[in-house]
């Protein structure tokens, strides 16, 4: 069927408190084959001076080489749906955000041990942003981090005032609609053991992790560290290892600075148990030596049989405490909130780079996901490896698209399957097509 060019599009982008235009009114940039560098290529076009809204004319695999690519250059967005089918991926690789007003749309990224020794040293992230601020990462996909998956990062001193610090590190930073699978385990990061989701960390604030689907990471689904100030909500986490949310000002880390508490709004949220969770796990886990002020709602968390888990955990000895509010104390405006029970059937529809197009290894983690199946993993291998896909080509057509939403005037994306639906705006939209089912 053809759909309705008026109601086809996604749902508006979410903000949170980032906000940012990205590169809306500047210049069309083509990224026309899939080099790692060089005119053209993608890495030429993130690196341009000036508003910019990265097109593609090519779909298929960019294999990065084992190097992470840096987004220094501000007012940018990337626009991955505008790529023909199969889309864009990024192997052997991640990228780094370190500027402000970004926006990243539907693209894959899958990093990957990439046959290097355990231990050895690579350690890239899949996405990160470092020391950023108004950027949004929506309708991605990230797997295979030998770090995390996706991250807010920076340093976590800058100044002498806990306003200098947040100021000097990550803020205002949304991550929606992402799928965020399989960090790797067992494999060349330096310190052993790091399948992790996404690392928040310390004095990072205005976080919003909002409808994204974690699944088979160890930890960090996601760890917040000291001083964070975020919003989780709507979110999927399936098969985490030992951690699901978890907080820690690690004293270590904050040796000769008074510690602060951390802020968390978490609403809506589902946890399920899989073959790799450990049974003593918990919704939210505190650590380290600073208190958590914690405000809940409609949280759910069930083993893999559907037996109710504990709310709240501890891996410390300290006086650290999660201390419970009864009202946020920082909450986005206007943000939509599913009720528990639509948010799974919502995110295996919708989480995702090209969701209407989705690639074989995403619609084999949603459908495990989906079934209860699937386990954390040591290596890309065991899972099908790299992707490996024919290039494809299509001109981008400025007038085929609406520039401001980058949504196709037509209601059709590249690649989109006949029977796709496109996505509910609102959990009152979402509510009245289960009625009319």
């Amino acid at each position: 069927m053809t759909l309705n060019p008026e109601t086809a599009a996604a749902e508006p982008l979410v903000k949170g408190w980032a906000t940012t235009q990205g590169g809306r009114g500047g210049a069309i940039v083509r990224v026309t084959n899939l080099n790692p560098g060089g005119p053209g290529s993608f890495k030429a076009a993130v690196e341009q001076k000036g508003p910019r809204i990265v097109v593609f004319e090519v779909g298929g695999v960019i294999d990065l080489g084992l190097t992470t690519l840096t987004i220094s250059e501000p007012d940018l967005t990337i626009a991955g749906q505008t790529a023909p089918s199969p889309g864009i991926t990024l192997i052997r690789g991640g990228i780094d955000i370190r500027t402000h007003d970004v926006i990243v749309q539907h693209i894959r990224v899958r990093t990957g041990a990439s046959g290097q020794a355990k231990r050895s040293g690579w350690e890239a992230d899949a996405m990160s942003t470092v020391g950023a601020r108004n950027v949004i990462v929506d309708h991605c996909t990230m797997t295979w981090g030998l770090d995390e998956n996706l991250s807010a990062s920076g340093p976590r001193f800058t100044g002498k005032t806990v306003e200098d610090w947040r100021n000097g590190t990550s803020r205002n930073i949304t991550f929606a609609y992402n799928l965020l699978a399989e960090g790797i385990a067992d494999s060349s990061h330096p310190k052993g053991e790091h399948s992790k989701g996404s690392l928040i960390h310390d004095n990072a604030t205005g976080i919003l992790i909002y409808r994204n689907v974690y699944a088979h990471n160890y930890e960090r689904n996601p760890l917040l560290k000291g001083g964070v100030q975020a919003a989780v909500v709507n979110n999927l986490i399936f098969d985490p290892g030992a951690q699901a949310i978890h907080y820690n000002l690690m004293d270590l880390e904050w040796t000769g600075q008074r510690p602060i508490a951390g802020e968390l709004s978490a609403v809506g949220n589902i946890l399920r148990a899989g073959f790799s969770t450990r049974p003593d796990i918990a919704f939210v886990s505190i650590g380290g030596v600073g208190d958590l002020n914690y405000y809940g709602r409609d949280n759910v968390a069930v083993s893999r049989l559907g037996e109710a888990l504990p709310m709240f955990g501890r891996y410390t000895t300290s006086p650290a405490k999660i201390v419970q509010r009864d009202k946020p104390a920082l909450w986005p405006q206007g943000l939509d909130v599913l009720p528990t029970n639509q948010v799974e059937t919502h995110l295996l529809r919708f989480a995702g780079a090209r969701p209407w197009d989705r690639d074989a290894h995403d619609l084999r983690v949603l459908f495990d996901v989906a079934e209860g199946r699937g386990k954390i993993i040591d290596d890309e291998a065991e899972v099908g490896g790299y992707p490996v896909q024919q290039m494809t080509r299509a001109a981008f057509v400025p007038g085929d698209w609406n520039l401001d939403t980058l949504e196709p005037k037509s209601g059709r994306y590249p690649g989109q399957r006949d029977d796709y639906v496109a996505q509910p705006t609102t959990s009152r939209d979402l509510q009245m097509r289960e009625q009319q089912r």
